[in-house]
Order: C-alpha cells, then structure tokens, then sequence
C-alpha cells in the first residue's frame, strides 16, 4: 500500500502563531487561556502540561494574565476582561480577525447580520457576540428565520460572513439559495473563508481523485477536520478521522493500494508523521 499527502495539509500560521505565544506566556508566569487554544487535543495536552490554566467562562480566570485563544472573542467580553485590571493577550488568528472586521463594516452600512457557520462554534460565538441582533444560517431550513423577518421588514438589509473553516463551496451554496428564497432582499457577502481552508479543501479534491482511501488527521472538535472527511465521503471515498496512529484500523485498507493523508489546520507535524508511518508499515 503506498501512501500519498496532500499537497495542503497541516498546521496553519495562525495555530502555529498561537501555540508559541501560550509556551512563550506560561514560561514567564502565571497564565489562564479562555478556552482550548485550539481544537486538538494533543495540542491542549502540550499546554496543559506547560502549566497554563484553561477556563471557559471569563469569571473562572484567576491569574493576572489571560490568553484569547485562535478562534477569537468578542470586542465586549476583550474589554470586560481589561476592565478587570487583567492583562489580555490575543491569540486570534489574523483571519478570523478579518472577518470580524468584514461583519462591522457590514453591520455599519445598516445590514442585519448573518454568520454562515455552527452556531455552537466559539468561533462564531465571538463573531456574533457583539451584535444584540444577528441570524446564524447552519442550512437552508434556517433561511425560514430570515424570511419570516423580512416579512415583517421589507427594506431589511442583509450583510453576511462564514465562519473561516466552513467548506466554500458549501457557504456558496447557502448564498446562492438565500439569494433564490429572497429575491428582493438586498444581500452583500464578504467571503471570509479563510485560504488555508480553501487550499486544503481543494487539496483533499485532488487527493481524493487519486486514491482509494482518505486519512484525515485532527481533533474531534475541529470543524476544518471533520469538513474535509465530509468532502472526501461526498466525493465517493472512504474517509476517517483520527488523532493519532493508535485509531488506525487495519481492516479499512483491505483491497486498498493507495491511502490519502491528510490534516487540519491544528494538527502537530508529529502527529502527522505518526500517522504516516504506520501507513507506509502496514
């Protein structure tokens, strides 16, 4: 069985950026993190280890320092926090930042604001956190919502973002049929997937063409990961998520002679290899 990565796969700048910054901070003092830093455990585990606390609620912090984590807060909850007399370190990723920056301007010119992504997400929590009013669109049953509003408001403006790791052409489509269910609802999009996203998702396209099985390495909690195992699945292959080599099962590479590998946006490098080798052995 021969083994084929991805031409895209892996850590992105933004994780990497944040990673340093927490062992960079826990090595001068005392450090809570508001949240997991990233989505993966083996990544969390490091942290942990280094000795910062992590909390999820702001009310639970109790050193003087605090780390916002890559996935972004809101403006409010980062000037409760100084506020407080904490010292606030930002961890946000430079993309997820452009696409709050993307939904203020929106929400500037008058619009009614919509977030394309999993209103569950921390991410989308803080994207949305500073509005009183906003819809989050999941699917096309949640374009009810929107129509049902502009029932009661026919001159409402729409501004709409995605949350960075959702599947572009899936965001595409949310668009396209809000566009069809509102014909006469004036509807700007700024497109804040972010690029990592998008050369991993068309990475995995590519490997999927060429292989019989895909691999996808990342944690569980992780919206890039998962979308890529749902993308290579839509294409017709066989794909699983994994943390590491000991989830590997033999018995899905049976009649299989060439596997795909590849990794979200917050998987170590070392995870990576690990996996790749146990493929390249059996």
């Amino acid at each position: 069985m021969q083994v084929r990565l991805a031409e895209h796969l892996g850590m992105c700048f933004g994780v990497r950026d944040a990673i340093d910054l927490a062992l960079d901070l826990t090595s001068q003092g005392p450090l809570t993190i508001l949240g997991d830093l990233v989505h993966n455990p083996d990544v969390v585990a490091q942290i942990d280890a280094a000795g910062a606390v992590r909390v999820q609620r702001p009310e639970d912090i109790g050193t003087p320092s605090v780390l916002l984590t890559a996935h972004g807060v809101a403006d409010r909850v980062r000037l409760e926090l100084r506020q407080r007399g904490l010292a606030v370190h930002d961890a946000t990723c430079p993309l997820v930042i452009r696409a709050h920056r993307a939904l203020a301007r929106l929400a500037a010119e008058g619009r009614h604001v919509v977030v394309i992504g999993q209103p569950k997400h921390v991410e989308v929590r803080g994207l949305v956190g500073d509005f009183d009013e906003y819809t989050i669109v999941q699917n096309e049953a949640d374009l009810d919502y929107l129509a049902e509003r502009i029932e009661r408001q026919p001159d409402l403006r729409l501004g709409v973002v995605a949350q960075t790791t959702q599947p572009l052409e899936r965001v595409q489509e949310l668009i396209e049929a809000m566009r069809r269910r509102l014909p006469n609802t004036d509807i700007r999009f700024i497109d804040t997937v972010c690029q990592p996203t998008k050369d991993r998702q068309q990475a995995l396209r590519d490997l999927a063409a060429e292989t019989d099985v895909v691999i996808v390495v990342g944690g569980p909690e992780s919206n890039n990961s998962r979308k890529l195992v749902e993308l290579a699945r839509s294409l017709g292959r066989p794909a699983y998520l994994v943390t590491s080599a000991e989830e590997l099962r033999p018995e899905w590479f049976i009649n299989c002679s060439l596997v795909g590998l590849t990794a979200g946006t917050s998987t170590p490098d070392a995870i990576i290899g690990e996996v790749q080798a146990w493929l390249e052995k059996h």
